[in-house]
């Protein structure tokens, strides 16, 4: 029985997009049998393991009002650490996801987050599912570490942003989809602010670990948009993000009917 593997990264707003490549899959009836998530990959995944469609995931979407989204910015104002709290953040996530645990996903799923003092990454694929989520988009300075096991756990872009390679050896046809986006060059150079300062180094250590990957393996089916000058916490341009990766939906579709045509299919 041939597989589909589908690997989601990180990216902060950047990987709201996931939703549209998970459409395509619906609409050409596809279902992997396996999902890794890194961060927004993490989120979007767990919501599409546990039975939602990209439709009803979009739908989710429309319906965060203002109000809505000031409850998830929690701010610590006594943390050191960190801007915000993570909890409001967690409320959410666990108000939307019909499951507790990875048990009770349709879809096997696997989460990445980083060990902060031992630096390597930490795979999530079975207990609570909230904790593990919540670990994996505990971006530095943004939100509070996750202490979990006897681990200080952050966001896994930092050491594994695309994790194909969790699941490479569990599927047939390997898609992952890169969403860790570009910066176009101002015409008159500046230094940017202390903030885009941190959100632009962080995407850029995101890709350098993505392209040392793909120099070691490179999966089935390969998509990164272009996603310019759309920072991590850039959810206000949700519908620019969506409406971006038309073009790069189109050519997924057609890559992964390629794909399936060439393999005797079954869906899981």
């Amino acid at each position: 029985m041939k597989k589909i593997g589908l690997a989601l990264g990180g990216g902060g707003a950047r990987g709201l997009c996931h939703i549209k490549f998970i459409e395509a899959l619906d609409e050409l009836g596809l279902k992997p049998s396996i999902i890794a998530g890194t961060s927004m990959g993490a989120i979007i995944g767990a919501f599409y393991a546990s039975g939602l469609s990209g439709v009803q995931m979009e739908n989710i979407l429309n319906e965060i009002d203002f109000k809505d989204f000031f409850k998830m910015i929690d701010l610590s104002f006594l943390s050191r650490s960190s801007l915000i709290k993570g909890k409001g953040v967690e409320n959410f996530i666990k108000q939307n996801i019909p499951a507790n645990t990875f048990e009770e996903l349709n879809i096997p799923l696997k989460i990445v987050a980083t060990d902060f003092w031992r630096e390597n990454d930490v795979v999530f694929d079975s207990g609570e599912l909230l904790p593990a989520i919540r670990a994996s988009i505990s971006i530095p300075v943004i939100f509070e570490p996750v202490i979990l096991d006897d681990k200080v756990l952050i966001d896994g872009g930092i050491t594994n942003n695309l994790p194909y390679d969790l699941i490479r050896n569990e599927c047939d046809i390997l898609i992952a989809i890169d969403v860790s986006g570009s910066k176009s060059i101002p015409d008159k150079l500046k230094a940017p602010s202390w903030f885009d300062n941190i959100m632009s180094t962080f995407q850029i250590l995101q890709s350098s670990i993505v392209e040392y990957q793909m120099k070691l393996y490179e999966p089935d089916i390969y998509i990164k948009p272009e996603l310019i000058d759309i920072n991590i916490l850039d959810f206000e341009k949700v519908d620019n993000i969506l409406l971006s990766v038309k073009d790069d939906v189109e050519c997924f579709k057609k890559e992964i009917e390629k794909k399936v045509s060439k393999k005797k299919f079954f869906k899981l």
